[in-house]
């Protein structure tokens, strides 16, 4: 599927096929500024801080904070976001769900 890069998500999830964001009314982690409808976001903070659109462009990638989401029992994922954040890193427009 082809992403709208204004709804890539700094962990590498898909925020234009997110059922929560209508639920919500929920903006992006980029957009609340890491200040997320369910709590604060470490891994949007860290992204935002160093200026990344998302974690793929950043040098660290897994970095401990990332991997920590990707580990989260409720939140984790099958290695789908590292995916989509290492294609999106290389300018591909697509993304596997991680939901």
């Amino acid at each position: 599927m082809t992403v709208d890069p204004s709804q890539v998500a700094c962990c590498g999830t898909y925020c234009g096929d997110c059922t929560w964001k209508a639920k919500t009314g929920c903006t992006g982690c980029k957009a609340a500024g890491g200040e997320m409808f369910w709590g604060e976001c470490a891994v949007a903070r860290c992204a935002i801080s160093k200026g990344h659109a998302h974690c793929g462009l950043c040098g660290d990638l897994p970095c401990a904070t990332l991997q920590a989401a990707f580990d989260h029992p409720e939140h984790g994922d099958n290695g789908e976001r590292l995916a989509n954040l290492q294609a999106w890193a290389r300018g591909e427009q697509t993304y596997k769900r991680a939901f």
